[in-house]
C-alpha cells in the first residue's frame, strides 16, 4: 500500500468516526428510552437544586435522553420527597435527597412516607461541610475562643438559622449541646437574610455552607472559625474542623444522594448506582463540585441506606434534646 493510500484510508476512518453517533449508556431493557425526572424537593437556587441539576446534565449526556428537573418545594422538602416516593417504581423518577429531607425531617414532620421503606437509596454522590462563621467584631479568632466567650457570657450571644428545624438550626443546636453553652436562636426565613444580619452585626454566629459567606470572609466582614466534618474537606483545607480544634467528636456533614421509589427492579438499581458513581468520579464533576465548596462521593445502595439510618437516629436525638420545632 502506498503512503498516499494509507493516508487516505486514515482520513476516511476519521471522517466516519466523526460522523458516527455518540454511544450512550443503556440499562436493563434499554433504559432510559424516554425523559427521566429528578425531583428536587426545594425551590430553585439552593444546594440541593444545584447538585440535582449538575448531575442531571451529565446523566442526560450519558443516556442521550432529557433529564428534567422538577422543583417541588414545601414543608422542609417533605412534599417533594413524598411525591417521589409515591411515583411509579420504574426508574423514570429520581429524588435528590439530603441530610435534612432524609434524616432530620423524620423527627420534625408528620411524614406521609417512610424514607427507609418507601424509597430505595441509589448512591450518595456528594458531601461537604457546614462552616462556623461569626461577625467580624466578635472578639474571637477560633472555635475554642468562641466557646470560652459563650460560657463566660451565658445568654448574651445569638445565632441565626434558615428557620426552626432547618439543617442550619440543628447543626448549631448540636454545637450548643456539645459545647455546653447558652446561646440564643434567631430563626430567619432562609439563609440569605441570616447572612445579611450576621454581616450587619445583628447576630453573632451562624452555621452555613461557605458559598454565601465566602466573599464576606475574604473581605474581612466575617470570620470563618471552623468546619463541621470529621476531617478537613479539600475545598476548605486551611480551615480546622471543630472535631480537631475544639469539640472532639463533633461531626455534621452536609451530604447529597439519589433515591428512587421503592420497588424499582434490582438490575435497574445496580445500573443507576453505577451511572451515578461514574458521573461523581469524573474529573469534570469533581472540579465542578469543588467549585461549589463540596466534594464528590460514591457509595453502594447498601452503604447509602446505612448512612440514612444512622443519620435519622443522630438527628432524632438532637431534636429531642434541643426541643427543635419547625416554623
Amino acid at each position: 500500500m502506498t503512503a498516499f493510500k494509507a493516508c487516505l484510508l486514515r482520513l476516511i476512518a476519521l471522517a466516519c468516526a466523526a460522523g458516527a453517533p455518540l454511544a450512550h449508556a443503556a440499562g436493563p431493557e434499554g433504559f432510559p428510552n424516554r425523559p427521566v425526572r429528578i425531583v428536587v424537593p426545594f425551590p430553585p437556587g439552593g444546594s440541593n437544586d444545584i447538585v440535582g441539576r449538575v448531575f442531571g446534565q451529565r446523566l442526560a449526556e450519558r443516556w442521550g435522553q432529557p433529564v428534567v428537573i422538577d422543583n417541588r418545594g414545601g414543608a422542609g422538602g417533605s412534599i417533594g420527597s413524598e411525591l417521589a416516593a409515591r411515583s411509579q417504581p420504574n426508574g423514570y423518577t429520581l429524588l435528590i435527597g439530603a441530610v435534612s429531607t432524609m434524616a432530620a425531617n423524620v423527627s420534625l414532620y408528620k411524614l406521609g412516607f417512610d424514607p427507609l421503606k418507601d424509597l430505595v437509596p441509589l448512591a450518595k454522590v456528594a458531601s461537604g461541610a457546614f462552616v462556623l462563621v461569626t461577625h467580624a467584631g466578635l472578639p474571637v479568632n477560633s472555635a475554642r475562643e468562641l466557646i470560652a466567650l459563650a460560657r463566660a457570657r451565658p445568654g448574651a450571644l445569638n445565632y441565626g438559622s434558615s428557620g426552626g428545624g432547618s439543617s442550619l438550626h440543628l447543626v448549631a443546636e448540636l454545637f450548643r449541646n456539645k459545647a455546653g453553652v447558652d446561646i440564643v436562636h434567631v430563626p430567619y426565613k432562609g439563609g440569605g437574610p441570616a447572612v445579611t444580619d450576621l454581616v450587619a452585626g445583628q447576630i453573632a454566629i451562624l452555621f452555613t455552607d461557605m458559598a454565601p459567606v465566602g466573599g464576606h470572609v475574604k473581605a474581612g466582614r466575617l470570620k470563618a472559625l471552623a468546619q463541621t466534618t470529621a476531617k478537613r474537606t479539600a475545598p476548605l483545607s486551611d480551615l480546622p474542623t471543630l472535631n480537631e480544634s475544639a469539640l472532639p467528636g463533633y461531626v455534621a456533614e452536609a451530604w447529597y444522594g439519589f433515591l428512587a421509589p421503592a420497588g424499582v427492579p434490582a438490575p435497574l438499581v445496580r445500573f443507576l448506582n453505577a451511572e451515578l458513581n461514574a458521573v461523581a468520579t469524573s474529573p469534570e464533576m469533581q472540579a465542578r463540585l469543588v467549585g461549589l465548596g463540596i466534594e464528590s462521593a460514591t457509595s453502594t445502595p447498601e452503604e447509602f441506606r446505612a448512612l440514612i439510618r444512622a443519620e435519622i437516629a443522630k438527628w432524632a436525638e438532637v431534636v429531642r434534646v434541643s426541643g427543635a420545632r419547625v416554623d
